[in-house]
This record gives C-alpha cells, sequence and structure tokens, in this order.
C-alpha cells in the first residue's frame, strides 16, 4: 500500500524547495513597482510570486502566497510550503506580529475555514486585527467554497474579491479540477523529431532531444503529483519516471518526498516485478483489470511502496474515467503523461488531455519510425483534435511547444488498453 503522507520536520524537510524550478508557464517573477498599477495589484503580484515558490512542493495542497501590509509597507509575507505545515496566511500573519493590526492582508487564496491538516485560518486573521483582506480567488475546496471570505465579514473585515484571479487560478488549475471536477489537470508530454516521430523502428529513441530539454522536462515532472505510463513503455523501455534534476545530493527520506506518484496503467498485470519503475524513491501503482490478490501480492512486501489497483475494464480494456477519478481520490492535482502512441493517442481521442506540451527536435528519423499519437476514427477534418498554441520557445537546440487541448463539443467515452 501507499506510505502515509510524508510530514517534513526541521531535520527531514529538503533543503533546497526550489532547486528544481517550476515549468516556466507557472513562474511568476518578483514584480517591481510599475506606473499606473494600483496598490491591490502590486501587493497582489508579490503574493502571486510567493505562491509561485510552492509550486514543487505543496502536493497535495494548493500554491497559496500572502503579503500583509500596513500603511503601505509590507510588514510580513509568507507561503505554503508543504502539506501539514502553515499556511501561507499564519507564517504572513507571524511575521507581522503586532503590525497586523489594522494592516491589509493580500492572499492568493480564500482563507480556510475548517480543520484539515492545520486549524482553520480565518481565526488567525480575525485575532491578529485585519482590518481588510484581497483575496485572488474563492477556494474551490467544497468544506470552504466562500465560508471563509464570509466569516471574515462578519468578523468585520471588509473583503475584495478576484485581484489577480487569472494568475492565481493557473498556479491552482489541478487543485481547482480535482475539487471542482473530480479529476486532475492531465498535460500529455512528448519528445519527437521534426517529422513527428518518438523513436526508430527498433525502438531506440534516447535521446530525440537535447540535455536542456530534458532537464525541463523535469521540471513537469518535479511540478506534477504523478506521473502516468503504459505497461508497454516499461516493457520497451524499462523507465524509472521520477524526477532527479537538482537532487543529487538529496537523502534518502528527501528524494522519497520529492517524488510524484508512478502510476502504470496495465490491463493485464503484466508489469515484471524487477521492473525499475517499481524500485525508485516514492510511490507507484499498478492500474489494472485483473483482480487477482495472489499476483497483486507479487508486488508487495517489499521496501517500496507499491499498490495494485483494479478499475472497470470492459474487453479487457481500463476505463480511463475510473482511472482520473481514482487519482483524483488519491489527492493528485497534476498528472503527467509520458506514453506511446496508442495510450496517448487514446487520451487525446476520448478527450482526457487538458494540455500538451511537446519538445520538438530539428532531426528526421524517416518514415518507419514511431509516430506519435494513435488516434482511430478520424474520416474528415471534421474530426481532427484541435488544439491552440499557448507558448513556442527554444530549449537548447529543440522548441518546447505548449499547447492547450480545445474543449471537446460532446462527451466521449473512455478505454484504452494498456
Amino acid at each position: 500500500m501507499l506510505r502515509g503522507a510524508f510530514k517534513p520536520t526541521e531535520t527531514n524537510r529538503p533543503a533546497a524547495e526550489s532547486a528544481v524550478p517550476p515549468p516556466r508557464e507557472l513562474q511568476l517573477s518578483q514584480p517591481s513597482p510599475a506606473p499606473g498599477l494600483g496598490d491591490d495589484e502590486r501587493f497582489m503580484a508579490q503574493a502571486l510570486a510567493l505562491a509561485a515558490r510552492g509550486v514543487n512542493t505543496t502536493h497535495p495542497n494548493p500554491r497559496v502566497g500572502c503579503v500583509v501590509v500596513h500603511n503601505g509597507v509590507v510588514v510580513g509575507e509568507g507561503w505554503h510550503r508543504f502539506a501539514g505545515e502553515a499556511h501561507a496566511e499564519i507564517i504572513a500573519l507571524a511575521r507581522a506580529a503586532k503590525r497586523a493590526k489594522g494592516a491589509i492582508m493580500y492572499s492568493t487564496l480564500e482563507p480556510c475555514c475548517h480543520h484539515g491538516r492545520t486549524p482553520p485560518c480565518v481565526q488567525a486573521v480575525r485575532k491578529a486585527g485585519i482590518r481588510r483582506a484581497v483575496i485572488a480567488m474563492q477556494d474551490p475546496n467544497p468544506q470552504v467554497n466562500g465560508a471563509g471570505i464570509a466569516a471574515l465579514e462578519r468578523a468585520g473585515i471588509a473583503v475584495t474579491l478576484g485581484v489577480g484571479k487569472p494568475a492565481a487560478h493557473a498556479l491552482n488549475r489541478g487543485f481547482y479540477q480535482r475539487m471542482v471536477h473530480g479529476k486532475p489537470w492531465v498535460t500529455l508530454k512528448m519528445a519527437v523529431s521534426l517529422d513527428g516521430k518518438t523513436a526508430l523502428a527498433s525502438g531506440e529513441s534516447q535521446w530525440i532531444t537535447s540535455a536542456a530539454a530534458r532537464r525541463d522536462a523535469h521540471q513537469l515532472r518535479a511540478a506534477s503529483s504523478a506521473i502516468l505510463t503504459g505497461v508497454g513503455t516499461v516493457l520497451r523501455d524499462d523507465p524509472k519516471m521520477t524526477v532527479r534534476l537538482g537532487l543529487a545530493s538529496a537523502s534518502a527520506s528527501e528524494l522519497d518526498a520529492r517524488q510524484p506518484l508512478r502510476v502504470i496503467l496495465d490491463s493485464h498485470l503484466s508489469t515484471p516485478a524487477h521492473a525499475k519503475i517499481l524500485h525508485q524513491p516514492g510511490n507507484a501503482l499498478i492500474i489494472t483489470a485483473v483482480k487477482n490478490d495472489a499476483e497483486a501480492a507479487l508486488f508487495g512486501g517489499g521496501s517500496n511502496a507499491v499498490e495494485v489497483l483494479a478499475c472497470r475494464a470492459q474487453r479487457g480494456q481500463l476505463d480511463l474515467q475510473q482511472v482520473l477519478a481514482e487519482l483524483a481520490k488519491r489527492e493528485v492535482n497534476e498528472l503527467l503523461v509520458e506514453a506511446g502512441a496508442r495510450l496517448s493517442g487514446s487520451m487525446l481521442e476520448q478527450q482526457l488531455v487538458d494540455q500538451v506540451i511537446i519538445y520538438l527536435a530539428p532531426d528526421l528519423l524517416g518514415d518507419e519510425a514511431r509516430g506519435m499519437f494513435n488516434i482511430a476514427g478520424l474520416e474528415t477534418l471534421a474530426d481532427r483534435r484541435r488544439l491552440t498554441f499557448r507558448e513556442v520557445r527554444r530549449v537548447g537546440r529543440d522548441l518546447r511547444l505548449s499547447l492547450d487541448v480545445v474543449p471537446p463539443q460532446a462527451p466521449a467515452t473512455a478505454a484504452v488498453t494498456a
């Protein structure tokens, strides 16, 4: 079974929380005053920059930053680092101390009003004497969902909602999607040649892209709650699927804490017990259509945490909708898919992907090399899967293409053989 949630302490907290920088689309630079920028926008920008520091570490909690301002001067700031530790508001208020009385608090997310891993923040805000709270977005958690704002207003604290909301939402798109829609934010990542090939016909693929592109891909892994692949990739490539960038000097406990959950879709439970992906720091989850306790037990009992989960299947095909729902139950906010053409194509075909990131190398692998996506049923251009470019930039000798998947017009069934 999965290990219990890692709870950092003064002795086992990862020493360099920002050793692996967040993906560029989630990075926010420290703001500087700009002509015509109002105080609310300026101080909220500072709170957002603080929140972005937790991109790699706050799972499964949202990324939150907070700034306390008294008479136009910042007297306290904080950001949430790890689940189970103090929230951003508590840290900022503690640093402000007595100067918080009569001050304005800028928070990127509505303060919590329930007992979770930590006590509710609204009580601390009220006791500190904050006179006004500027909040970027409402907390989508059903246990909060406006109740924190209402509690502040009942305490006589003026509330301004919506300043910096787009940036705050972007930082917490996975948390929002899990809370509102019951599934993680899904990013599909591919490394391909200029002619759209992922490997030679022999399967050789190391390395299509440059070292710079691979470092960038590790940033994606570090900011993800889980990495998903298919058993075909495991059998063919025997990957580790771990974050290795910036963790060379980490201790065993630090490596365990910093690794996303590794998920293998394996309809027939054919993952070898010796596969590298099962013997790395952190946790692994095999999702299968086989309900066989004896076979599942082969993956237990070792030092690594491997769970085997049986999901619905039809004719040996896993129900991907249930797969995403199960991952959401395990508090997966952002899911990174690193898989072959069949699984990747199925997820696109069945409208389960939110974002596609492609590392494009300026090389040609030829007609016999393996393609990117197997998508069935495209008989006319009207059937094509549409995406829109969000960003195109150079990484080393390669291009990094970030694309948003255009929302579907109608729901689709979800099944795939892994």
